[in-house]
Formats: C-alpha cells, sequence, structure tokens
C-alpha cells in the first residue's frame, strides 16, 4: 500500500512539474522589434506589415517615432505611419494584427540610434518637456491602438548629451512618470537598454528605473563591430578565442551582461534577452591573418538589401554562405560562428547559437527574449524555411516544438500562382499608374476608390488645382482583392466584390 501512494504521489509530482514547465515556457515573452523602415528595400528585402508571423510572437515593436524640440512624440515617417494624404496607415495595419491573435500585445518605440541623446536629455529635465512627451505618448498609443510605448533613448549621459550625469536620474524620473499615468490606462511601459556593465552603468540607475517598467529589454548584440581595430563576435555568448588570458571585465559578453543586470537589481522576471538576427563584417587588413581578434582595417561587405557596410541581415548572409564560397568556422569558446573569405570577415548567429544563449540566460529564469530585428531573418524561406532564427527563439524558450515549415497562419507576400489560404490581413505592395479619370463613377470622392471594373484593382483620386480628379489606378499583388471597408489589399474570401 505505501508502495501504491508513494508511486501515486510521485506521479503527481512528475505531472505537476511538467504542468509548471509548460507554464513557464508559455509564460516566457517573446519580443519581436519591427523596422519599419524595411517597407521600402527592394526585392525580397522588402518587409511590410503583411509579412509579420505573429505565431512567432507574443510582443510586437513598432520603431521608431522621435520627439520635437517641445518634448512631443511625433511620426518620423507621416506618410508611412499615418492615413493623412493617403498615407501607408501602418500604425492602424500594425495593430489590426490583433484580431488574428487576441494576446498578441504591441508596443510603438520612442528614439533608437539616429535620434540621438540631446532631445532626450532636454525633454527629461525639464518638468514642462516631460509632461509633453508623457501626454502626446499616451495620445499616440491610445489613439491608435497600441497595449504599451517602449523607451529607446540612446543613451542617457552618453553620445551628445546635454546634461550629463543628471540624465540618470532624470531617467528614472521620466520612467516613474510615466508609469503613474500609463496605469491609468492599463498600459505596458518597456526600455530598451545598453547591456555591457561598464558601459550601462554610466546610463541607469538599475534598481530605481526597474521598478517602473514592465521589461528591460536588453541589448546584447553591438559588442564588437567595424569600429574596432580588429575582428570580434557580434554577440558572443562566453569569452572567446583570442580572449583566453584576458581579465573579464575588458572583455563583451552575453552572460557577463546578463549577470551585471541582475547583480545591480534588475528584477529576473523583468529581463529581456536580445539576440541578433543580423551580424557585423570587417575588412580585414590581411587576408592571411583571419582568426579572432586579427587586424581590421574598417567596415566590411554590406547586404544587397540593407545596403550598409558593416552589417549583414542573416537572410542576406545565408543566402551568400548557401551560394558562395565561405570558410565557415566556430568559436568553441564564445559558442557562436563567423565566416571569412578573402579579405572579408562576418560575425553572425545561427540558429544553433541563439538557442545556447538563451538556454543560458534561462539558469536565471528571466521573462525571455525579443530580437532585433525581425524583417533580417530569413522571412522568405530562402535558406531553410522561413523565420529560422525567430522559430529557433521560439523553440529555446519552450514555446514552439519546430520545425522550419511556415505555419498555416504566416504572413507571407503571394506570388502570381500562389494557392496558400493565409488568414492574415495581407497588407502589400502594389503598382500604380497615374491616369486622367476613366468616368465620374470612378472617382466619387478624394483619397480610396473601389475600380468598379476589376476587384483586383482600385483608385487614389485627388483633386488638381482645376478642381477636376485625377485617379491612380493601384493594383492589388497576385490574387489579392480591395478591400474598400478596411481601405486594404485583403484575400478575396475576405473582401465583398461583386465585379
Amino acid at each position: 500500500m505505501f508502495g501504491h501512494k508513494m508511486t501515486k504521489f510521485l506521479f503527481v509530482l512528475c505531472v505537476l512539474a511538467v504542468w509548471c514547465g509548460y507554464v513557464s515556457a508559455k509564460d516566457k515573452v517573446v519580443v519581436c522589434y519591427y523596422g519599419t523602415w524595411a517597407t521600402y528595400r527592394n526585392g525580397d528585402g522588402q518587409f511590410d506589415v503583411a509579412h509579420i508571423n505573429t505565431d512567432l510572437c507574443t510582443h510586437l515593436i513598432y520603431t521608431f517615432v522621435g520627439i520635437n524640440d517641445q518634448g512631443t512624440v511625433i511620426s518620423l515617417d507621416p506618410w508611412l505611419d499615418l492615413p493623412d494624404n493617403w498615407g501607408r496607415d501602418n500604425f492602424r495595419k500594425f495593430n489590426a494584427l490583433k484580431q488574428y491573435k487576441p494576446s498578441l500585445k504591441t508596443l510603438l518605440a520612442v528614439g533608437g540610434w539616429n535620434e540621438g541623446s540631446a532631445k532626450y536629455s532636454r525633454m527629461a529635465a525639464n518638468p514642462t518637456l516631460r509632461q509633453n512627451f508623457i501626454t502626446s505618448a499616451t495620445n499616440m498609443v491610445l489613439t491608435y491602438g497600441f497595449d504599451g510605448f517602449d523607451l529607446d533613448w540612446e543613451y542617457p549621459n552618453r553620445r551628445d548629451t546635454v546634461y550629463g550625469k543628471a540624465d540618470i536620474d532624470n531617467f528614472t524620473t521620466l520612467m516613474k512618470e510615466l508609469r503613474a499615468e500609463f496605469d491609468k490606462h492599463g498600459l505596458l511601459l518597456s526600455a530598451a537598454v545598453a547591456a555591457v556593465g561598464s558601459v550601462a552603468v554610466l546610463s541607469y540607475d538599475v534598481p530605481a528605473f526597474t521598478q517602473y517598467v514592465d521589461f528591460v529589454n536588453l541589448m546584447t548584440y553591438d559588442m564588437y563591430g567595424a569600429w574596432d581595430s580588429v575582428t570580434g563576435h557580434n554577440a558572443p555568448l562566453h569569452k572567446g578565442l583570442g580572449d583566453e588570458n584576458v581579465a573579464k571585465e575588458n572583455v563583451f559578453t552575453v552572460d557577463l551582461a546578463v549577470e551585471w543586470w541582475l547583480q545591480q537589481g534588475c528584477p529576473a522576471d523583468k529581463l529581456v534577452l536580445g539576440v541578433p538576427l543580423y551580424g557585423r563584417t570587417f575588412q580585414l587588413s590581411n587576408a592571411n591573418n583571419n582568426g579572432v581578434r586579427a587586424p581590421a582595417s574598417g567596415a566590411g561587405i554590406a547586404g544587397t538589401w540593407t545596403a550598409t557596410s558593416g552589417f549583414l541581415g542573416y537572410n542576406e548572409f545565408c543566402l551568400k554562405l548557401k551560394t558562395e564560397n565561405w570558410d565557415v568556422r566556430y568559436d568553441h569558446l564564445a559558442k557562436v560562428p563567423y565566416a571569412v573569405q578573402g579579405n572579408n570577415w562576418v560575425s553572425y548567429d545561427d540558429p544553433a547559437s541563439i538557442a545556447a544563449k538563451i538556454q543560458h540566460a534561462l539558469q536565471y529564469n528571466i521573462a525571455g527574449a525579443m530580437v532585433w530585428s525581425i524583417e533580417t531573418d530569413d522571412f522568405r524561406g530562402k535558406c531553410a524555411g522561413d523565420f529560422p532564427l525567430l522559430r529557433a527563439v521560439n523553440e529555446a524558450l519552450g514555446k514552439y516544438s519546430g520545425n522550419n515549415n511556415p505555419s498555416p497562419t504566416t504572413t507571407t507576400t503571394p506570388r502570381p500562382g500562389d494557392t496558400t489560404t493565409i488568414s492574415q490581413p495581407a497588407v502589400t505592395t502594389t503598382t500604380t499608374t497615374t491616369t486622367a479619370a476613366p468616368s465620374t463613377s470612378v472617382c466619387q470622392q478624394s483619397g480610396y476608390n473601389p475600380n468598379p471594373l476589376d476587384c483586383n484593382s482600385f483608385y487614389v483620386c485627388v483633386v488638381v488645382g482645376s478642381g477636376q480628379f485625377v485617379a491612380h489606378l493601384i493594383y492589388c499583388p497576385a490574387t489579392l482583392h480591395w478591400d474598400q471597408q478596411n481601405l486594404l489589399c485583403n484575400y478575396a474570401h475576405m473582401v465583398q466584390c461583386s465585379v
């Protein structure tokens, strides 16, 4: 009898352990930053809202908005973000993704590298400008249906800062006041922060500001790049080759960054590990000296679509590995790959190295992982299945028992001949022809008008100086139909069209 009870008791414990593990994995966040400028890329690098696979993210962050000299939050690309003047209305389209995944949370990010530090230093130091920032941020988030706001001030007390060390306390004050206002509306608040301790200590009072945020998005990448005189890994998990005898405080690694933030008082259940979906490239000074910490003479090759020296999207580099002759190597200490071709040296991450980083960080029971950024993953599946790195993130967190096949709800841009049934809205690239309005029946109003002769196209009608309409005939991609109700190209079964 005792043995039977003990067996039953152990069985219950096992079930509970499995259940608790499931809940823990289920609750881990996958925060996906979306670089909206990818809308303007050419060919297979073009990435619009419609390409986002919501199955693979728990939180989506739209980047970036900025601020003006009065501290007011403003769109940096009104034509892309807003509906005015026949704009793309991306804010609304982005938040419409929640119709297909109600648990999805969307946030709007302000700042980023290109915004600098000076405007934020001035704003955070001035109570009036701070209030302008908070009020305008709240209004923008609520108006367009975001669930929260992500502050990406790069960085307090650094770069072109105006008030120096005062930024540290002003940053905390800003977070405190944002939290008070956001709590009135049930909004999320997160911050993207510098990862390396020796740099982060210059910008943040960690225990002070982290009490006011829901998540701390740790930018554990860009640890080495073309700004260095020697080659180095973009995001090494541990101290790697060439650094065996270097004191740990003099190297930049993911493991030390996580440890520093936790030691400084950041709650583990708020810490989100950043992983890069891109690589850093170097130009070797000598092709024959090509290991880790080899002399470098600046930025290496640029990508076809990202077109930035020193930077390669994973979607760009995996194609190079597939079609060109590269010497692919693995730093067994740092737990990351790198590749060499002549004078070209590339540090990048693959599914295995991303999994290693996440598995290491999970021992601290962190909140989850974030990616920068989804549009540089292999989202079209040119090298393997679609979104291989983002799927690796989900699998490492125990959220997805993955293969690399597109899921049934993957949103991809249809091509001629595609017959895939996709359940998300198909806001995609269109082609435009400008003509005089063929009849009065076409332009019933300024703006978007359905084509009465064709479900696959629509007109944007603009009033010219003479008071007459000029009609821009726009074709939806492939077999998509114009959806006049939602003002976007959508799948035929989701559109009422009687033509």
